[in-house]
């Protein structure tokens, strides 16, 4: 549910801890604990927070969107899903996503869509979508996405079909499309010659 400061600041209280600090103990605990468990749970809780605007201006004076493109290169999938979460959560805010584009977050989100969890690669794909500009269109619907996403809206899991179907139908054009399509060709025909 979306809140404003002044239903936060009635909510807490004049002795209760703020949201800005309480955002600030999460950030300080990611970034001093050495548990993974622990690391887990408060970027969890911190892409469960990217889903309220009102907690944006305090991402940006944190550098909370910076520790979710930095865990995007963790090598733990937990990390990853709960990064790629928070940017989706957060990037349809006008600032957000200019700081996620100049940051090279279009090339991390797009590694994650080679993640074996489904929902970093549901949140990638959905975090791409979001992230299109007129100005951030032709790396997202490069060829190798688009080929990707091809291959996608064939899966089984119809989830992350369907999705792919809508990127495909809303984003790419049909020379893109058919660009792909060239390349999947050349890919089987090689797997068919060896």
């Amino acid at each position: 549910m979306f809140s404003t400061k002044e239903q936060l600041d009635k909510r807490t209280g004049p002795y209760g801890i703020g949201r800005l600090s309480y955002l600030q103990s999460l950030v300080t605990e990611y970034q001093d604990t050495n548990s993974l468990e622990s690391k887990q749970q408060v970027l969890a809780n911190l892409a469960n927070f990217a889903y309220d605007p009102v907690n944006y201006d305090y991402f940006r004076t944190l550098n909370v969107l910076d520790l979710f493109l930095d865990a995007i290169e963790e090598t733990d999938d937990q990390l990853v899903e709960f990064a790629v979460g928070g940017i989706c959560n957060c990037c349809l805010d006008k600032e957000n996503k200019e700081y996620i584009l100049k940051n090279n977050g279009v090339q991390l989100v797009i590694k994650c869509l080679s993640s074996p969890n489904e929902e970093t690669v549901l949140s990638a794909i959905t975090t791409l979508m979001y992230l299109t500009t007129p100005n951030s269109k032709t790396e997202i619907c490069s060829v190798p996405v688009v080929e990707c996403m091809l291959r996608f809206s064939q899966a089984s899991n119809k989830r992350i079909g369907n999705l792919a179907e809508v990127f495909l139908q809303d984003y790419c054009t049909k020379q893109q499309k058919s660009e792909a399509l060239k390349i999947q060709a050349q890919f089987s025909n090689q797997e068919n010659t060896t």
